[in-house]
């Protein structure tokens, strides 16, 4: 009996199609594919922004004036100091940004730019940019100023965010680390002979208060 449909051994018809159809899918597609491979090569080629904290206030840019200023200041109160036995400095968040970021970019590879440091509340928030192989994230870390027994000035890193992360302890040791050499590598020459009392920080000022040995 005759259904009108061809029987399924029609083999041929079948070959003939689907070598057709074959043909039309890879013409089909041919371009779409191209389309998602160089998409693939762009995607890598770019970074990929993890994002981040925000900068707990308008950015602070680094200036060559202000790093010189405070170097200046720290000279002018160590010679005070011959005579009075006391040492008494303010520094600004523009002067203390500034000499950051000239420290960190001095090294080889700077574990963040475009930094700002921020003077509030007790602490010394620093934020960053961080860019790691194909990453780029927001960093901020908080510091507590320690002076030690031996009237030595160390920075403790008690917070860090990386990107929307909180930075592994290992990462914020590190951090510590390049900080509080980016810092105290700026002053420390000039800091012979000299014992930190106190340092404090507040209303985008920090004050350390030191005597001579």
């Amino acid at each position: 009996m005759h259904f009108g449909k061809p029987p399924c051994y029609n083999l041929p018809m079948f070959r003939y199609s689907l070598g057709t159809n074959s043909t039309t899918f890879s013409r089909r597609w041919q371009a779409p594919a191209t389309v998602i491979a160089f998409l693939l090569i762009a995607t890598l080629a770019c970074q990929l922004n993890a994002g981040g904290p925000e900068a707990p206030a308008a950015p602070i840019p680094p200036s060559e004036d202000s790093a010189e200023s405070l170097l200046e200041e720290w000279e002018s109160a160590i010679r005070s100091a011959a005579e009075t036995g006391q040492i008494e400095l303010a520094i600004s968040e523009s002067q203390i940004s500034s000499l950051v970021s000239e420290r960190l970019a001095e090294l080889p590879d700077p574990v963040l730019k475009d930094t700002s440091v921020f003077l509030r509340d007790g602490k010394i928030q620093i934020y960053g940019i961080s860019e790691q192989d194909y990453v780029r994230a927001n960093v901020l870390v908080e510091v507590t100023p320690m002076v030690d027994p031996d009237g030595m000035l160390s920075l403790e890193v008690s917070e860090a965010q990386f990107g929307p992360f909180p930075a592994p302890d290992s990462l914020k040791n590190s951090i510590s680390s390049l900080i509080t050499e980016a810092f105290t590598g700026g002053i420390g020459p000039l800091a012979t002979g000299i014992r930190v009392q106190s340092v404090s920080v507040d209303d985008g000022v920090m004050i350390i208060l030191a005597e001579v040995r």
